[in-house]
């Protein structure tokens, strides 16, 4: 296995929180820009790369009246490419996230920002199966909760249940289909471990096991041969983030190698090109937080 990993960007005080994907033949990744981990100017940078070598920014994208924070890609069923976040708003007197949508036919020119969603639930993680949108979102404050959502156009989300999971803070999540479409949850909780869910449609209902350990920056895909690859952060010892095996039957998270990371650091876009992995994710183990990308060769 060969592995190659070097840093894309590292212009704004904090670049942080990636998302990958493959549109158009072309490798697109978005990432906060900020000047702080927390800081009201976060904005959406857009990267982009023919070969996960040579990056071109593209877009900058920042809203006056919010923090930006958390950006993700997705492809509509009908072509388009869909980027996704929460804006941490500077007036909290009403509330305190929203989560907004953005739209393009290219990947360089986006539309306006829709504000979707329900009030302070952050709509994290989003996913397609027979062109219907299944999407994740957690309650910022209390009571905590997470809530599933039915989307066919990436605008309008329809509650499943009032809660897929509660009892403790559970948050960032990252999902996966089978071929039957019974829908795979890789879900970060806060000071626990981390769980495995499982739902059936319409995913009102969900089971949900204990991977072994706590993480963070929750993203996955399932290679070829049906196993579950993921990359998140990991806690025990020193922190880092690190790719590693989920056991679809027992939910236990497995530790496979550990990228070039540390401190504040993971939140991984991933995509699978023939036998070609690319991660993308930040690390400050360099000091400043910076943009990574890893080639991993399966």
């Amino acid at each position: 296995m060969n592995r190659l990993v070097h840093c894309i960007w590292q212009q704004a005080r904090h670049n942080a929180f990636t998302d990958l994907i493959a549109f158009n033949q072309t490798l697109w990744c978005v990432f906060r820009e900020g000047s702080a981990h927390i800081s009201p100017d976060g904005a959406f940078r857009i990267l982009r790369s023919l070969d996960g070598v040579h990056w071109l920014s593209t877009a900058l994208i920042q809203l006056p009246h919010a923090d930006l924070r958390d950006a993700k890609f997705s492809v509509l069923p009908d072509g388009r490419l869909m980027l996704y976040g929460a804006g941490a708003l500077h007036d909290r007197s009403q509330q305190t996230h929203q989560s907004y949508v953005w739209f393009s036919n290219n990947g360089l020119d986006w539309s306006e920002a829709i504000a979707v969603g329900e009030a302070n639930i952050w709509l994290w993680r989003l996913s397609w199966h027979q062109q219907q949108g299944l999407a994740i979102g957690y309650k910022c404050g209390k009571p905590h909760f997470i809530r599933a959502y039915h989307t066919s156009n990436g605008i309008d989300y329809t509650p499943i249940s009032p809660d897929s999971y509660s009892g403790s803070y559970a948050n960032e999540s990252a999902l996966l289909f089978e071929p039957d479409g019974t829908a795979l949850c890789l879900l970060r909780r806060d000071p626990e471990h981390g769980l495995l869910g499982k739902a059936k449609p319409p995913y009102s209902q969900w089971q949900w096991q204990d991977i072994g350990c706590r993480i963070g920056g929750p993203q996955w895909l399932e290679l070829p041969d049906g196993r579950l690859l993921a990359c998140v952060r990991l806690y025990d010892g020193l922190v880092r983030t690190s790719l590693c095996w989920v056991d679809r039957q027992s939910g236990q998270l497995t530790e496979w190698q550990a990228l070039p990371s540390g401190g504040d650091c993971s939140y991984a876009g991933m995509e699978l090109k023939n036998n070609t992995l690319y991660v993308s994710y930040y690390s400050s183990h360099e000091g400043q937080c910076r943009i990574y990308l890893a080639i991993v060769k399966l």
